[in-house]
This record gives C-alpha cells, sequence and structure tokens, in this order.
C-alpha cells in the first residue's frame, strides 16, 4: 500500500463534474414537481410485488429473469419450473424475511430500491431514491442492514477515471440512513486517504450487524476496505480485491481478482491469508453469492445470455450451470 494522497487539480475536476452531474439530476427531479410522487407511486405499481414469493422456504434460489427481468424463485433441485415470482428487479437479494429490489428510475441517471420487510410482501417498507444507474445489492443475515452501489458515471470498473460509483447503507430497524461510503472517514496504512477520486463499491456484512467490507478504487489502486459503522470508519486491509463477499460462515470471502482487463474469482481465508483461485477460469464481472459453506455463485455471459455458475469455493471441481439469469440469491 502507497503514501498518503496529495490533491490535484484533475481530481478538484472530478468533483466539479460530480457536483454538475448532481445538479443537473436535482433540476430534472425539481422540475418535475408534484408529478416525481406520482413517478414512485407508479413505478412500484409497473415493478410488481414480492407477495409472489416465499422467503421463508428453504433450500429454494431467488434470481432475476432476464426476460422480463422480474425475480423467479425456484426449488435449487428443480432450477427449471418457478415457485414464485416478485417484483421486477435490476439486481435482488434476501436474508431473513428481508427482500431488497434495487432497479432503474424513470428519470435518467436515477434508481430506486424497494425494501420489503416484518411478512409484508406486498408493499414495501420503504423506498429509497437514489442518484445512479443499480450495479449491486446486499442484505445482512438477519435482514435489517440493506447496502446497494450505484454506478453515477460510466458502466465498467475496469478503466479507472472513466467509472464514478457510490455505495449506501440504510438501517431498516432504526430507520438510519448512513449515506455514501465517501462520507466515512478511509486509512490507508494507517493514515487518512482524502483523495477526490475515491470510488466505493460492494458492500457486503457480516453478522453483528456493525463490521462490512468494501471495495474503494483511487489513484489507481483498488483496496479491500474493512468498515466500521459504529465509528463510520474505513480501513484498508488488502489490494486488489473487488466486490467481496463473505461466507456464511464468516471466515472467507469470495472476491474478483484482476488481472489485465479481466477479473478471476478467488477465495481469501481471513484468519490465515490464503488465498486460493477458483476453478472457473472465464472472465467474471460480478459480486458472487455463497449458496453454502461450500460453493460459490455468480453471474457471467454463457453463448450471449446472462447464466448463472456455481464452483466449489476450495479451487477443486469445475463450473457447474445452474439456470439462465442474474442476481443469485439463496434462501
Amino acid at each position: 500500500m502507497s503514501g498518503t494522497p496529495q490533491g490535484t487539480d484533475a481530481m478538484a475536476g472530478v468533483n466539479r463534474t460530480r457536483a454538475i452531474a448532481g445538479g443537473v439530476l436535482i433540476a430534472l427531479v425539481v422540475a418535475c414537481g408534484i408529478g416525481y410522487v406520482g413517478w414512485r407511486a407508479a413505478s412500484n405499481a409497473d415493478g410488481g410485488t414480492a407477495g409472489g414469493l416465499d422467503l421463508s422456504r428453504a433450500g429454494t434460489l431467488l434470481y432475476v429473469d432476464p426476460a422480463g427481468g422480474r425475480v423467479r424463485q425456484v426449488a435449487r433441485d428443480d432450477t427449471a419450473h418457478p415457485a414464485g415470482t416478485g417484483p421486477a428487479c435490476a439486481r435482488v437479494y434476501a436474508a431473513a424475511g428481508t427482500l431488497a429490489c434495487l432497479r432503474a428510475g424513470k428519470v435518467p441517471m436515477s434508481a430506486e430500491i424497494d425494501l420489503y420487510a416484518g411478512g409484508d410482501l406486498a408493499t414495501p417498507r420503504r423506498t429509497l431514491p437514489l442518484w445512479g444507474d443499480p450495479s449491486r445489492v446486499r442484505v445482512s443475515s438477519d435482514g435489517r442492514l440493506v447496502a446497494w452501489t450505484v454506478f453515477r458515471t460510466g458502466d465498467s470498473y475496469l478503466v479507472q477515471g472513466n467509472f464514478a460509483t457510490t455505495a449506501g447503507i440504510y438501517d431498516l430497524t432504526t430507520g438510519a440512513h448512513y449515506g455514501s461510503l465517501e462520507d466515512f472517514t478511509t486509512y490507508v496504512d494507517g493514515k487518512p486517504w482524502t483523495a477526490q477520486d475515491r470510488n466505493f463499491w460492494g458492500i457486503t456484512f457480516l453478522s453483528d450487524d456493525v463490521t462490512f467490507y468494501a471495495t474503494m478504487a483511487s489513484r489507481g489502486h483498488t483496496w479491500l476496505l474493512k468498515g466500521d459503522l459504529t465509528n463510520r470508519r474505513l480501513t484498508a486491509v488488502r489490494q486488489n480485491v473487488e466486490c467481496a463477499s463473505v461466507s456464511p460462515d464468516e471466515t472467507r470471502i469470495a472476491y474478483k481478482y484482476r488481472t489485465g482487463k479481466r477479473w478471476r474469482l478467488h477465495v481469501l481465508d481471513l484468519t490465515t491469508g490464503k488465498d486460493v483461485a477458483l476453478a472457473e477460469t472465464a472472465h467474471v464481472d460480478d459480486q458472487a453469492t455463497w449458496l453454502d459453506d461450500r460453493t460459490v455463485a455468480y453471474g457471467k455471459n454463457d453463448g450471449g445470455k446472462p447464466a448463472v455458475f456455481a464452483v466449489p469455493a476450495d479451487g477443486s471441481g469445475a463450473p457447474t450451470r445452474v439456470l439462465t439469469g442474474t442476481s443469485p440469491v439463496p434462501l
């Protein structure tokens, strides 16, 4: 890890660009006036509800069906026959009775996240408006915390300087909105990292509802960050670790390891630091999901169609195709 950054005119330009883009979006929303309320209500109606899903049904998977974009539920041993249908989402995640549906808004460069919880899947408990295009979503294992990532410019993490992302966290129990991770204090090599080109994405939670991991890119480097919600602090722990996903036993993370213009899935042992490349050798641009403590699922292109695959988490075996779709979620 390298030393403390210094400000530059170029980074100031990035800030000005973001501010201008934000101002344009705000102007669009204001111009819509009271119609914005109607837009939100209409977008919820158009997207459907989660009432056709059973989040208590163990041994099933949720995923986004590319034919129509709706969430489907299937038994893990019978993926050909949907057992339930939910709302239209770009990304979905669920845990402990909470479902988060991240979808594009009808205003350019906007998104919304519908949060279903408390046994009521007919109506979202909360709908949060976001600035940016949908990218990632996660729910903590107890269903309390929800995290998201949105693109503000660009649509690929591969090219430094050609994209901007932000990630945020919301607490369904307390109603606390932690805003963007840009507002947290970030440390690299024990020193505050204040570069203006920081981009954050790919949040994953530990079960204590305080600790989480996320990715930060800045100055041509990418770090795995360990976050603390109590003191709003982020600490860099390792370079070249992107889109982390904590295992159910919380001893490992699955992540994307970048080599050139490709990513390969790896698993990192958080205790020993041992790192293993998984048997999937294809380029994968996804935040992986653990089906169980031994198996990692992810999305990739398969013959021109999005598909979900699974692979052993210890580096053995070979990838297995699960179904056509994206955003796999085990229940």
